[in-house]
């Protein structure tokens, strides 16, 4: 556990996390769904950009495989799909 004085100092103000933190009370449920869904989409079309650019040669569907292996596990994706070729 870091001690106080190692922690980074947060780049957020008291105050304005008070604010960021009477809008999201505010905000309707379905809303703040729907930021959750933009955010992992977000994440996601990261993720699959950082394979794209080390697998160049590599279509949608191995991306898509090379995403859902790191995303899940290797155990777990093995036990959703099986094990991926690794040719």
């Amino acid at each position: 556990m870091e001690t106080p004085s190692k922690r980074p100092k947060p780049d957020t103000t008291p105050e304005a996390r008070k604010a960021q933190h009477e809008i999201y009370r505010q905000m309707a449920p379905a809303r703040k769904l729907q930021l959750v869904f933009e955010t992992y989409q977000t994440g996601r079309r990261l993720a699959t950009t950082g394979i794209r650019m080390r697998n160049p040669h590599a279509n949608d569907e191995e991306i898509w495989h090379l995403w859902a292996r790191r995303h899940l596990g290797s155990d777990s994706y093995d036990q959703a799909y099986g094990a991926m070729s690794r040719e």
